[in-house]
């Protein structure tokens, strides 16, 4: 959903770049577990603000700017279950990381690695071996997605 991108002030608050279509919209979870490298904590929201620049939240048990400044860089997530489910044609992208990704052809161009938002539209990161493609992720671009199949076609060629 997001990560921690630095402290703000000096009563525990922290600045939070958020990945949601709108950044306020973590606000909506009073849950938020923070980790990096597969270890996560538990947290519950107390207060939030938006800012120019993404967001601020203050965290139950998060009350100095030392402790804040210790959870710089940890992801943010929200359980699964209080997701909405995504419309039609719309996809969580986590849900889109490992899919094996195929042109027209069929030829294989590898798996979804991650995905990240330029701005214009976001953009899939496929790799393969030894080939990295960044392909936007926009219906010219992707002809179809099988979240069942674990399988994501494009129109993209293997040199490009």
């Amino acid at each position: 959903m997001g990560y921690v991108s630095g402290v703000f002030g000096i009563r525990g608050w922290l600045r939070v770049h958020a990945d949601t279509e709108f950044d306020d919209s973590l606000f909506d979870y009073p849950v938020w577990w923070l980790g990096r490298n597969g270890e996560w904590r538990e947290y519950r929201l107390e207060e939030g603000a938006a800012q120019n620049k993404g967001i601020t939240a203050k965290l139950e048990g998060v009350d100095d700017r030392d402790v804040a400044f210790g959870l710089r860089g940890c992801q943010v997530a929200v359980p699964r279950a209080q997701l909405p489910a995504p419309a039609d044609g719309e996809y969580y992208w986590n849900d889109l990381v490992g899919l094996a990704v195929f042109n027209r052809a069929g030829e294989s161009l590898g798996q979804v690695e991650s995905l990240f938002e330029t701005g214009a539209s976001a953009v899939i990161v496929v790799r393969d071996t030894d080939t990295k493609h960044l392909i936007p992720f926009v219906g010219v671009y992707v002809l179809d997605v099988d979240l069942p199949g674990k399988r994501l076609t494009v129109d993209w060629e293997r040199d490009y």
